[in-house]
């Protein structure tokens, strides 16, 4: 969430009234996150929504919070399959590098090959000749990312459910406005 979220020209800056923003607690915002970002964010979901009573706006409130999440929890989610794309070349690397390495050697050609898969995520130069190497020996770019997926599967799994509650949960609530304002 590094970038910052910017507001159309066209849009009218709103905040809720005094009384509900100091009901809730401020942001618990991560690591690379920013408090000027989330409020640009909330910003722009409040001018979408154009909250026009207490409980509009606290639903507004709710929905903003829902798509922060989800956003959120993308990122970590990109995060996350990258942090396992270099264990996935690791795994690719020993299968190539430990096949018929003595057993007393193991040990130590290991510890090179998590170098090399290091390198791998910091190095374009070494990046480039380790992947031609994956490929040389049948590893492309496909099989590598399933790895990533094996590896990453309870995670992934884990980050997929916790999008689509903030997905059900926002529609829910944008489902609550739209059936207060015709209610009224």
């Amino acid at each position: 969430m590094n970038q910052a979220v910017r507001l159309n020209r066209n849009q009218v800056t709103m905040t809720p009234p005094v009384e509900l923003d100091t009901l809730g607690p401020a942001p618990l915002l991560l690591p690379g996150e920013t408090l000027e970002n989330y409020r640009a964010f909330r910003q722009a979901i409040f001018a979408d929504i154009g909250p026009q009573s207490a409980v509009e706006w606290q639903l507004a409130i709710d929905v903003a919070e829902a798509c922060w999440e989800i956003l959120r929890y993308r990122l970590l989610r990109h995060s996350l399959l990258e942090v396992y794309r270099q264990t996935a070349v690791e795994t690719a690397l020993r299968r190539i590098d430990l096949a018929g390495i003595a057993p007393d050697s193991q040990d130590k050609a290991a510890f090179h090959i998590s170098q090399n898969a290091l390198s791998w995520r910091l190095d374009p130069t070494a990046a480039t000749e380790i992947e031609e190497r994956l490929f040389a020996y049948g590893f492309d770019q496909h099989a590598v990312s399933v790895e990533v997926y094996i590896q990453a599967r309870e995670t992934f799994v884990l980050l997929e459910s916790l999008i689509n509650g903030a997905q059900i949960r926002r529609t829910l609530l944008l489902r609550e406005i739209r059936s207060y304002r015709l209610g009224r």
